[in-house]
């Protein structure tokens, strides 16, 4: 019975590359709401509620990319279909978000227009990032898995690194980055449309390399994984029909609280190193605007961290380990930031925090793809999955100015409890069920 075979390094690259381009266009939102949405006129403690529409979005497009994905086959493939409409659609959005103050709106009407944007922009996104994931899962066979989604981390960290760079590159060739109140300056404006036009070139360049197995191949593949799996129940005495099942929620309880340490960092970063280092927390100023900048700066620096990881993940015996040690290394990092008052001393925490982000994007995905290993309604799980990423980031956003008036209104504090937050995602690791085969890392 057919196996997939193991793939060249380049053909993995390959299947991964656009999300290089897909990763600029969610770095320079990361990296930018806060400060757009402060620049319109939105108040601190409300900056964590605008946080809210973009994992929303999420948990509704994924789930339906994933379902309907599944039962499509057409000349591009089942799952490229949907990447192109996806990178379509963000790049028109990503020249419209961040003139959401240049049409002379009151700050209500700015406001509700960048809103509006924010929910276009991430549901393009979600819908063109989510394919890349499904096609490691449908194309890649176990022993390839944690490589390929290492691979994926490596250019979804390289992008993110492009991304955060641009505001601070385009400052220093002569991109004004100063406007008038309530505009968001012509910096922040050409890195999303230069990050538009890479986003769209990365897409195509994957669609013109990547050729998905048709049906019959995929259905023999399937056969062949059930066959290998109930092998291994025999020789190891279980035989869980939900395992697939327990590894998405042992998997999840993870995620909850990585990904709301990370929803912390995106809303509170701007803010805390105005305060911290440039001693400026009016968004009006010009030092919460060179902070801003700054927020790219280290953020790179995450992505730096990131990309180095990603290369040393595979090396690890014990997924649980990597995963387990690269948290709690990223949230050390999270406490040490508030305590940095110098701008390049913050290197060192963000680097630091970049090994929680290059574990967070490759090992929940290599746990839950092998325990769904030969289901023919992989993407809709993986669809659903995405939930464990969106709902904690709801959940948090929701909870942030209440949270953030608990710990004083100090917004380093916040990063010092999503430090917290990792290291008992770190702890909740050691949960997570693992097939024999995949423990040995066969």
């Amino acid at each position: 019975m057919k196996t997939k075979p193991d793939l060249s390094l380049s053909t993995l690259i390959n299947i991964n590359f656009g999300f290089f381009g897909v990763q600029i266009a969610y770095a320079l939102q990361s990296a930018n709401i806060s400060r757009i949405f402060a620049t319109l006129g939105a108040d601190p403690h409300n900056l964590s509620y605008f946080w809210i529409l973009p994992p929303l979005m999420g948990m509704v497009v994924q789930p339906l990319v994933g379902y309907f994905s599944d039962k499509t086959w057409t000349r591009l493939g089942r799952r490229i279909p949907y990447l192109l409409v996806g990178a379509a659609v963000a790049v028109l959005v990503m020249c419209m978000l961040p003139n959401s103050g240049s049409f002379g709106l009151t700050v209500a009407a700015a406001m509700t227009f960048g809103l509006i944007s924010l929910m276009f922009l991430d549901t393009s996104i979600n819908m063109a990032m989510q394919p890349f994931k499904m096609m490691v899962g449908d194309m890649v066979n176990e022993k390839q898995k944690t490589k390929a989604f290492s691979i994926q981390s490596f250019l979804c960290n390289a992008g993110s690194l492009v991304g955060y760079l641009f505001p601070i590159i385009f400052t220093w060739i002569g991109i004004k980055n100063i406007a008038p109140a309530g505009e968001v300056p012509d910096s922040v404006k050409w890195a999303f449309y230069v990050g538009a036009a890479i986003l769209i070139g990365c897409v195509v360049y994957t669609i013109a390399k990547v050729k998905e197995y048709p049906p019959a191949q995929m259905a023999e593949f399937s056969e062949a994984a059930k066959e290998e799996n109930k092998k291994i129940a025999v020789e190891t005495g279980k035989t869980d029909k939900n395992y697939g099942l327990k590894v998405f929620f042992q998997v999840g309880l993870v995620q909850f609280f990585c990904w709301a340490a990370f929803m912390y960092m995106w809303t509170y970063t701007n803010g805390t190193i105005a305060d911290t280092v440039w001693q400026s927390p009016d968004p009006a100023s010009k030092g919460y605007q060179d902070a801003g900048d700054w927020v790219g700066v280290v953020f790179a620096v995450q992505a730096i961290g990131s990309m180095a990881w990603a290369l040393v993940l595979p090396m690890f015996k014990s997924n649980k380990l990597a995963y387990a040690l690269s948290l709690v290394i990223g949230g050390i990092g999270f406490i040490m930031v508030p305590y940095c008052t110098n701008q390049y001393a913050l290197f060192v925490p963000y680097f630091l925090i970049g090994f929680a982000w290059a574990a967070m994007l490759a090992m929940p995905f290599t746990f839950v793809t092998n325990a769904f290993e030969g289901n023919p309604r992989m993407g809709t799980y993986l669809g659903l999955f995405n939930c464990t990423i969106c709902l904690p980031q709801i959940v948090a956003a929701a909870l942030g100015g209440v949270t953030l008036k608990a710990v004083n209104s100090v917004q380093g504090n916040m990063l010092i409890l999503a430090g917290v937050f990792l290291v008992i995602g770190a702890a909740c690791v050691f949960i997570i069920s693992e097939k024999r085969k995949a423990a040995k890392g066969a």
